[in-house]
């Protein structure tokens, strides 16, 4: 078989991986936490966002321990990409996203503001392992206060938190932590094989790895959010499918990229320049981009959904293009005075409609 059919089917292989172990992971984890008598909003709050986090983990570590602190670096930021544009924009086409949740419209401006100062820490060319353990602390300050501002707000957070199922803890202690460790055991075998086989894909396709890790690999650990979602649009939990993507989004960047720092020690977690220059800015004005959406009616209409699945595409097309065409010139162009012109003046329009009706509610009261 020739090798680059093996990279590939490593690949695939881990993926599956990862899901299986990610799904095993959080039945394990909920298990634990309710023998142990954890609130379950807790568990919501917790262990069910960092079990769909889980793949990004593993994935990102093992990529800092092989030495690929691009391909660490790229998932978190491909990740959190997909996570905007792909899960949001196809629950969105599944079925309009009403925001009701506080709390979902809290953790935008702290996804922005995380989002911009991971850009600012890595605009040096290295994250140091201080600006991991700030990382990590600002994650246990978010999670204490979302647990405050849930316990505050019940009813608004009915929707937004995934349903708990007590089953799991009925089977026992035994059961339940051996769904973890066989759980842990997958997701450390399939970013394994993963990382080797995104690396060997990246050799034979002559691409640097960060672009293997913004595309196939960022895709293919964002699988368990993009299918939470879609289940949580499909039953019309609408602000479950948005909290998961803020969630994972957050996560990403406080939890992974702030542990992989960590893990890289004194020499810190080298940054590409391509990835300061292009994709953390993307990654930036994306998040940028939801707030008027989010804020538009306080739902995201089909129309928004199916443009943020279309600019992802375009994104995907322009990391792809150089290596199997020479249009990246043309392609770039195009998106320059067509495409972006045309999202911006769609994004101000929503923003200026949604500061009318905010001013016209004013004036009746």
């Amino acid at each position: 078989m020739p090798s680059f059919l093996i990279s590939a089917l490593e690949v695939l292989i881990g993926i599956g991986l990862l899901f299986g172990g990610g799904e095993l992971f959080v039945q394990g984890s909920i298990a634990l936490a309710l023998i142990l008598g954890i609130p379950q909003l807790v568990i919501g709050l917790t262990v069910v966002s960092l079990g769909t986090s889980a793949p990004e983990l593993f994935v990102s570590v093992s990529s800092i321990l092989k030495g690929s602190d691009a391909l660490a670096i790229s998932n978190v930021v491909g990740s959190n990409i997909f996570n905007v544009m792909v899960v949001l924009g196809s629950s969105a086409l599944v079925l309009p996203l009403k925001v009701e949740s506080r709390l979902v419209r809290r953790d935008i401006p702290v996804l922005l503001a995380v989002s911009a100062s991971v850009w600012g820490m890595a605009s040096a060319g290295r994250i140091t392992w201080q600006a991991g353990l700030a990382l990590l602390i600002a994650l246990i300050i978010n999670t204490i206060w979302e647990i405050r501002t849930a316990r505050e707000e019940p009813e608004g957070m009915k929707n937004a938190e995934p349903e708990i199922n007590e089953k799991f803890a009925e089977r026992g202690i035994f059961p339940a932590i051996c769904l973890l460790i066989v759980g842990i055991f997958l997701l450390a075998l399939g970013s394994n094989l993963l990382v080797i086989g995104a690396s060997s894909v990246a050799i034979e396709l002559g691409v640097k790895e960060a672009v293997i890790g913004l595309t196939i690999v960022s895709a293919g650990t964002s699988m368990p959010e993009l299918v939470t979602s879609l289940v949580a649009a499909l039953k019309g939990r609408t602000d479950l499918a948005i909290g998961n993507v803020v969630g994972s989004s957050l996560l990403n960047q406080l939890l992974v990229l702030g542990s992989c720092a960590i893990v890289s020690g004194s020499k810190g977690l080298f940054v590409e320049e391509m990835l300061i220059q292009r994709d953390m800015p993307v990654m930036v004005l994306t998040t940028l981009a939801c707030m008027p959406i989010f804020w538009t009616k306080g739902q995201i209409s089909r129309l928004e959904g199916g443009l943020l699945v279309g600019l992802y595409f375009c994104y995907l097309t322009d990391q792809v293009l150089p290596h199997v065409s020479n249009l990246q010139n043309e392609f770039r162009l195009l998106m320059f005075c067509l495409v972006l012109p045309l999202s911006t003046v769609l994004i101000i329009y929503k923003t200026l409609d949604y500061w009318q009706l905010v001013r016209r509610s004013r004036t009746h009261i």
